[in-house]
């Protein structure tokens, strides 16, 4: 058995990562957001640019996952 992990192939080992694993990280990164404008004081205007700016990468994420659900792929 030639390129499995633990009875998984190389593509539902890559699958999961970047499913759950990623958006797992993507969720930290998120607190680390708030964490920062928590601590920096931000206030509602200040937090809402902070989030919009700096999680902005992740939505191409998340869009990614969506069009691929609805397209089949």
């Amino acid at each position: 058995m030639t390129g499995t992990l633990f009875g998984f192939t190389e593509q539902e080992v890559a699958d999961f990562g970047l499913t759950f694993l990623l958006g797992g990280f993507i969720l930290f990164m998120l607190f680390i957001i708030g964490e920062l404008a928590w601590k920096s004081k931000a206030g509602k205007m200040g937090t809402f640019v902070l989030f919009f700016v700096l999680a902005f990468g992740m939505l191409g994420f998340a869009a990614k996952a969506v069009i691929k659900k609805l397209w089949g792929i």
